[in-house]
């Protein structure tokens, strides 16, 4: 008779999140089942549903580290760095490709827990930076409405991943952050430098 198997996880809630972007980067989100998640982390299958509750807290923790990453990546950009809000933009998009199944669960409010604590800071965190960059940029001759700058550059920066990482964008002759900046250099609503 074989030795029963013992096995201690040294962090189980970081591997089943690890298994769940994985996934879902591979076959999407629809794939994502905790049964499954638990089969790959060689753990019971009631052991994920005790770290996240369901499939939706288990997406909302994910949503809730991309926002966190999201933001470390915007805070890199500094506050005194010429185009600020270029680079912010760019920044996202970098995430965005480097973080492809954090991004595809991000903006599904379907199926998160949206009144999740932890998930609305993270957001915040997030989107703390591309606000105060909308808010530094010069007048131009009129007071530019910083709610309205943000949710353009939200826009442009979201679409342009968003169409990256879909496949329906031509194959860049650059690397895609370097086209979204020279995109939004060519644009006629860009700043004269």
């Amino acid at each position: 008779m074989a030795a029963p198997r013992t096995y201690h996880h040294g962090d189980l809630r970081r591997a089943v999140l690890a298994a769940a972007v994985e996934v879902i980067r591979s076959d999407g989100v629809a794939a994502i089942s905790l049964r499954d998640l638990a089969r790959r982390a060689e753990v019971s299958h009631a052991a994920p549903a005790h770290h996240f509750g369901d499939k939706a807290g288990l997406l909302t923790a994910i949503a809730t580290e991309g926002f966190d990453l999201l933001a470390a990546a915007l805070a890199t950009v500094p506050a005194d760095a010429a185009h600020r809000l270029r680079e912010m933009g760019a920044r996202y998009v970098e995430f965005a490709l480097g973080h492809p199944a954090h991004f595809e669960v991000m903006f599904r409010p379907g199926l998160l827990h949206h009144d999740d604590p932890e998930l609305a800071a993270a957001k915040e965190r997030a989107s703390r930076p591309l606000h105060a960059g909308a808010r530094d940029l010069p007048a131009n001759g009129r007071a530019p409405d910083a709610r309205r700058t943000a949710l353009a550059a939200w826009s442009l920066a979201h679409g342009f991943a968003t169409l990256q990482l879909s496949g329906s964008l031509p194959a860049p002759e650059t690397d895609p952050v370097e086209t979204f900046r020279a995109l939004v250099d060519d644009s006629p609503a860009a700043p004269a430098t």
